[in-house]
Order: C-alpha cells, then structure tokens, then sequence
C-alpha cells in the first residue's frame, strides 16, 4: 500500500468502510509504517474528541440577574420587564438550539458507527460461504470447539449447541470485525448458514437491534460484557429465537 493513498484508505478504516481483507492489509501496512500509525492516532484521537466534546452549556443561575443588570434603566416598569424576558427568552434558544445540534450530529455518528458494523458482519459471513472458509474447527460437539479458542481471544465465547431447538452447532473460527478480532460460531437453520460474531463489549463496536444488508438480516445484542450479532439469510424471525437461545440464563 502506497503512503501516497494513505488518507484514503485511513479515513475508510476509522470509518469502518473496509472490508475485512481490506482492514488486515491496513493493518499489516501500520506495523511497518510509523507515518500512517501516526495519522491513525491522531485522526482517532480528533474523532474521540469530538465525541466527547460538550457541545452545550447549562445556563448559570447567575445569567438573568447579570443580564437584567447590563440593561439601561427604562421609564416604563412594563416596558423594561418585556425587555428582560427578550433576552432571556433569546438566550434559551440558543443554549436549547445547542444542544439540538449537538444530538443531531450525535445520533448521525452513531447511525453511522453502526452501519459500517453491520456491513462489515455481513461481509464477514458471505466470506465464510466461500469453500473451506465456514470454520477453523469443524465439529457439532461444544466441548471441541470452545476449548479451540482458549488462548486465541481476550474472551471466552460461550459456545452451546442447540440442536433441540433446530440450530446445530457446526464449528468455529477467528474472523475480523470493524478491526477487531472476535470469534464466529457457526451454526444451522435448515439447510441455511447462521454466523454468530463474538467480541468484547464497549467503545464504539457496540451494536444493538436489528437490521438487513444486502439482502441478509442481522440481529444485535449484549450479555455478560460481550457482543453478539447473528447474520444468516434465514428470517428475522429465525435470528430472534436464536438471541433468546443466547440470553437464557
């Protein structure tokens, strides 16, 4: 990879607009080149700044008393009352337009943090209908595939089979997601594929509801400090009983 084509290919990785062979290539090129790292570092530092900005002020108690003072004395009691409140009225507008920009570009952000997930989860299982690629572990017994992963992840996935309740597990493997590595829990729904993605909860790669991309749905959810998403071309409805498999206790 060019340094040349850096900015391009660094807006689209913080973006989470590559895919997943695209973001190891990036990856491996920052190892070895101290330039991007350093304008990877700073645009994720601008990014998390940004986020974290307070983009609006609550209005100090103080504020009527000084403005009222700042006021020219007024002949007409009536008068001078109508032209206190104006400058009051004026300045919750604007503290209350504030903050209205500042959720506004807030949900945007998250939308599109979420978006760029999503893209990359589907991604990631159409790579894995690709022969030899659906798992690194091959097996329907849960106490071969999770022990696979010891040692692989910063996690351990709970890995269970629900043959009883029409979804067979079939294996395991390591995949990438938005640039984090989590695991993918391969299992059947008649006939059909469903990948699970496993990886720690918290900061941006959070996900959460459901969704469709390219024709395939997803479902999102937390429990015991991980991330799940479930992506198959089977129903939603079929994803949701899945998640509720998950979640039980």
């Amino acid at each position: 990879m060019s340094c040349e084509q850096r900015t391009e290919h660094l807006h689209a990785y913080v973006d989470g607009e590559l895919d997943a062979a695209g973001t190891l290539q990036f990856e491996r090129h920052l190892k070895g080149c101290e330039e991007c790292g350093a304008a990877l570092a700073a645009e994720q530092k601008l990014q998390k700044s940004l986020q974290s900005a307070r983009l609006y002020e609550n209005a100090p108690k103080g504020l009527r008393q000084r403005v009222v003072s700042s006021l020219p004395a007024l002949p007409e009691t009536e008068e001078r009352k109508t032209r206190e409140w104006r400058w009051v009225a004026l300045a919750a507008a604007c503290l209350v337009g504030a903050f209205l920009v500042w959720q506004l570009f807030s949900d945007l952000g998250g939308r599109s943090r979420q978006s760029g997930i999503a893209a990359a989860v589907v991604d990631a299982h159409l790579r894995s209908l690709q022969p030899g690629h659906q798992a690194d572990v091959l097996s329907t017994d849960q106490h071969t595939v999770k022990p696979w992963f010891d040692g692989k992840l910063e996690i351990a996935p709970p890995v269970r089979d629900f043959s009883a309740a029409g979804f067979p597990l079939m294996g395991g493997r390591l995949d990438v997601i938005h640039g984090r590595t989590a695991a993918a829990l391969v299992y059947g729904r008649r006939k059909h594929v469903v990948n699970v993605f496993v990886w720690k909860a918290g900061g941006e790669e959070n996900m959460s509801g459901a969704g469709e991309q390219q024709g395939y749905h997803w479902i999102a959810w937390q429990k015991d400090g991980l991330n799940f998403v479930a992506v198959s071309d089977v129903s939603s409805e079929d994803l949701a009983a899945l998640r509720e498999l998950f979640t039980k206790d």
